[in-house]
């Protein structure tokens, strides 16, 4: 089945809503059941939904809040989507704001996620407060 750019939105929105409502199910749904979730490329991926669930609860919901995101841009080759954006949040254990710009790797099969890879920078200021 071909990715369509419609898929494509759907995912990335589905991805977005998921990180700023900070839903644990959300971002499972749209990850086959032995997805890949590469946060840091170097580092080994979380694999399946128990290990991408653990990770979202740790470090989406509990270490983060005021959740900002953008998304600039997507392109889609083959089944993959490129998608770079622009988003920021309060990281609550390191009392800082981070601001982040990233390109997201997505391999889909059958309109989920069967690997994400994602390459960043980001910066850190205080929480003004």
């Amino acid at each position: 089945m071909e990715l369509t750019k419609e898929t494509a939105r759907k995912i990335l929105k589905a991805y977005e809503n998921a990180w700023v409502e900070q839903d644990t199910n959300k971002i499972l749904s749209i990850f086959t059941k032995d997805g890949l979730y590469h946060e840091r490329v170097l580092k080994e991926p979380m694999k399946g939904h128990k290990e991408i669930a653990k990770y979202w609860k740790n470090k989406v919901c509990k270490e983060q809040s005021n959740i900002k995101f953008k998304l600039l841009n997507f392109y889609i080759s083959g089944s993959n989507i490129i998608a770079e954006w622009d988003a920021s949040f309060n990281n609550n254990t390191q009392h800082v704001v981070v601001h982040i710009q990233e390109v997201a790797i997505m391999e889909i099969k059958d309109n989920k996620i069967k690997s994400l890879r994602e390459y960043w920078q980001s910066e850190e200021s205080p929480i003004k407060k």
